[in-house]
């Protein structure tokens, strides 16, 4: 339910990164360290398995946006005991074009 008296409301992009916290096993990460050499690759560890949550908010300002996203990473996309997350901004987001960082790489 929107308050017609808040004004125009924008939309920005976020993505959530989260992450096991430090001193959490993260079977993942061992996982795809363990496979680095049998792939050739040499000078790589500390390997953290994670997930991201990209997301488009709209809302009056970039901060009540922002504020949005911290709740639900904290609440909904993370596990407090055992994860972290980073929110990161994206920018404003647009309907007729796309930003050519949130292009995938080429193959």
């Amino acid at each position: 339910m929107s308050n017609p008296d808040a004004g125009p409301a924008a939309s920005f992009r976020f993505a959530v990164n989260v992450t096991p916290k430090d001193g959490i096993l993260d079977p993942q990460g061992r996982a795809v360290e363990q496979s680095l050499p049998h792939l050739g690759v040499v000078g790589v560890g500390h390997v953290r398995v994670g997930r991201r949550v990209e997301m488009t908010v709209e809302a009056a300002d970039l901060a009540a946006a922002r504020a949005v996203v911290d709740r639900l990473a904290g609440e909904l996309l993370s596990n407090p005991l055992i994860e972290q997350f980073d929110v990161e901004a994206l920018g404003a987001a647009s309907s007729t074009a796309s930003s050519p960082a949130a292009e995938p790489p080429a193959r």
